[in-house]
């Protein structure tokens, strides 16, 4: 039988591709328990064998040769994608993540065993594609030679069910759920109704039809226990050997996380790179409200290839492990050997008023030296007329809650919202790494939260967001244990914004905002102090933050060559 019959036979289909490039379409892939995953090969040529670039994906396969696929063979490697189990055409159940370490390295296993592979393997891919990369890599499979994930992570808890501060990744995972897990033929559900579901618990159901096991897990488990410990793969970077070139973005919200794996890798010795740069989860620069300048776009899938050319073919020098990052406000490219980056100094704000700092039109001050007088501002958080979110670190679909650089002066014209602003700078002022705020506060409510964000003013008043971050009072000293908090007595919260690089120029003036609710970014605390996922009823809180000699409230920025501001 000739070959393209036997290929029809076997439910494949096998095309010749400009030149000498073949693709041969849905390969069903053994997995060790009998499951069959449908699988595309891309080959630079009918003849030959080739190191092969591996990318599973649980957002259907690729099964024509992008622009993207068509760089790998043009390098010489051949490109493997596949539907992860449960997805499309590949059998079996969808578990999140769980499944992708042994499929992963099943995977891996088949291709390096190809009569056209070389036994040479990478993987490459963004979001939940690059969690599949890091679940294969703690394998130690020894054909898997580096790896190149995107935007992905390194912690379910922290990246993609829960904040730093205990806050709910409300539209993140609710909207997620209602794209991948919703009845096939049926529409998503709407997204308001979506995100304003209670309780918490039920919005499985609403958003995808179905209770689902993992969320009810999420739900059952809001602190960092070992339910949440034994899936991190940051728990177990030390098990991960292989050379690895990440990208992150200023604005996805696993940038921090991102920056830390890279850390890891480090100090442990193996080869990393990151690029960090001016984008949201799409890798891209373009976004409403943005002008990063013409450097921002960057060759992406060439740095990876350059990646892998030197770790799996040992073809050219390897590149340097550095973390590349975007500056931002003066548009610039940087390399660092570390993160944060050397010469880094924390430059402190204190938080001030005499009137009262809600809102633009209240007298908010950030001072660079600490105030002498005792003053605090109030406001009333309403979880029915929560604070809209409005860009900044966002995931994972723009249409609906787009992220990047907006202008925050829609929301600070809330009476709900402190803004504490500095006098225009003198000179500049370069930031880089984590940002934190250290707020004394005191609530009406026995459980809330309180928001900071770090705004870039610009001359005209323009208000761009940088980052942000939460805590949730029960977690303020930590998201391992419940701490109960006794209503109106003043505490000490510390609050990580993430981190960030932004160049505060002459004449801008930076920001703090300070508030209660982010939504739909984190979901509402209800401040009945009851569990959050079973909570309907909503409670209004008297939110404190008090500042001066007594309760030094204060930003602290971390400056890279201090100047007096």
């Amino acid at each position: 039988m000739p070959a393209p019959a036997r290929l029809a036979a076997l439910g494949l289909l096998a095309l010749p591709l400009l030149a000498d490039h073949v693709i041969v379409l849905g390969v069903p892939v053994h997995m060790r328990d009998g499951i069959r995953l449908s699988t595309n090969i891309f080959r630079p040529s009918p003849t030959g064998r080739f190191p092969v670039v591996i990318q599973r994906t649980p957002y259907k396969k690729a099964a024509q040769l992008t622009a993207g696929l068509r760089l790998f063979l043009d390098r010489g490697y051949a490109v493997v994608t596949q539907d992860v189990r449960g997805r499309y055409d590949s059998e079996g159940d969808f578990n999140q993540f769980n499944q992708e370490q042994n499929d992963g390295e099943d995977t891996i296993a088949w291709a390096a065993a190809q009569s056209w592979c070389d036994g040479r393997v990478a993987m490459f891919g963004g979001s939940y594609v690059g969690i599949a990369q890091w679940r294969a890599a703690l394998t130690g499979h020894p054909a898997l030679k580096a790896i190149a994930p995107s935007v992905s992570g390194d912690d379910e808890y922290f990246d993609r069910y829960y904040s730093r501060g205990g806050g709910f990744r409300l539209s993140h995972r609710l909207r997620w759920l209602a794209e991948n897990y919703k009845p096939p033929q049926t529409p998503v559900k709407d997204f308001q109704k979506t995100v304003t579901y209670l309780p918490l618990r039920r919005a499985d159901r609403f958003a995808s039809g179905r209770t689902l096991r993992f969320y009810q897990g999420a739900m059952n488990h809001p602190t960092y226990d070992d339910y949440w410990r034994a899936l991190s793969t940051r728990l177990r970077a030390g098990s991960i050997r292989v050379p690895v070139h990440s990208t992150a973005g200023w604005f996805d919200v696993y940038a921090s996380s991102d920056l830390e794996m890279w850390s890891l890798l480090r100090a442990a010795g193996h080869p990393a790179r990151i690029v960090v740069g001016p984008w949201g989860h799409n890798l891209s620069p373009d976004m409403p409200q943005a002008n990063f300048g013409p450097t921002a776009a960057q060759p992406l899938r060439r740095l990876e290839i350059d990646w892998f050319d030197a770790y799996v073919k040992g073809s050219i020098l390897p590149p340097e492990s550095e973390v590349r990052y975007f500056v931002l406000g003066s548009n610039e490219w940087r390399e660092s050997p570390t993160w944060p980056p050397h010469g880094l100094a924390p430059t402190a704000a204190w938080l001030d008023s005499t009137q009262g700092a809600n809102s633009l039109n209240g007298d908010g001050r950030l001072l660079w030296s600490a105030p002498k007088i005792d003053d605090r501002d109030s406001y009333d958080y309403n979880p029915r007329k929560a604070v809209p979110t409005l860009g900044g670190a966002i995931c994972c679909n723009a249409k609906v809650t787009p992220w990047g650089p907006f202008d925050q002066r829609p929301i600070e014209g809330r009476h709900d919202v402190l803004v504490y602003t500095s006098p225009p700078l003198h000179h500049e002022l370069e930031i880089a790494g984590p940002v934190h705020a250290v707020l004394y506060i005191a609530s009406s409510a026995p459980d809330t939260d309180f928001m900071a964000k770090l705004v870039d003013v610009d001359p005209s008043g323009r208000a761009t967001i940088l980052c942000d971050g939460m805590v949730r009072l029960r977690y303020r000293q930590g998201v391992e244990r419940i701490v109960p908090y006794q209503p109106n007595q003043p505490e000490r919260i510390e609050i990580d914004l993430g981190s960030i690089a932004n160049t505060f120029l002459p004449g801008h003036r930076v920001r703090l905002e300070v508030t209660s609710s982010n939504f739909p970014k984190y979901d509402r605390n209800m401040n009945t102090g009851r569990p959050q996922a079973d909570e309907k009823e909503m409670r209004l809180a008297r939110q404190t933050i008090l500042h001066g000699p007594s309760y030094p409230s204060q930003l602290i920025l971390p400056t890279i060559k201090p100047r007096q501001p």
